[in-house]
């Protein structure tokens, strides 16, 4: 990863279906992230049965290490080699945020609790964005604003 002189995203789309499966994002709804150059996606999806919702990986070219993390402290090693993670309410969030990483999180219209409402950070990880739904089920208007949103980091780090 270290020759890697994109920017390296992780992503992870799916968390348990109990108790919010409302929480997830179906993987074809991630594709526009696709077009955007200089970006080395990196999958932090450590699949459960359903966890995908029977459609597969999402429609990025992503490399998968997942094969190798056997526990969280493998997961926070890939994290920490990474520029920023992308991510749905889930473990994964709150692993990254607690490593002080930055992080992006997809919520639901009606999210959990701990997210608040009506604001676009987290007094718990200083470190993290919050994207969310305008209304239930608009999961393409939160691609859309995180696709605006790493068009800006790109230009501003000298890369379209």
């Amino acid at each position: 990863m270290a020759e890697d002189a994109n920017l390296k995203v992780g992503i992870c789309w799916a968390g348990r279906r109990f108790p919010d499966h409302r929480r997830s994002i179906l993987p074809h709804l991630l594709a526009p992230l696709a077009e955007l150059s200089h970006i080395s996606w990196y999958s932090l999806q450590v699949d459960e049965s359903g966890a995908t919702c029977g459609t597969g990986r999402p429609a990025l070219p992503l490399i998968d290490l997942t094969g190798h993390i056997r526990d969280f402290e493998d997961t926070a090693a890939l994290i920490a080699c990474l520029d920023l993670v992308i991510t749905i309410d889930s473990a994964v969030a709150h692993l990254a945020g607690s490593l002080a990483k930055p992080v992006w999180v997809l919520l639901p219209f009606a999210p959990d609790w701990r997210w608040l409402l009506g604001r676009d950070d987290s007094p718990w990880y200083p470190t993290a964005r919050l994207f969310r739904q305008a209304h239930p089920g608009a999961w393409e208007e939160v691609v859309t604003a995180v696709a605006g949103q790493l068009c800006k980091k790109m230009a501003m780090n000298g890369k379209r």
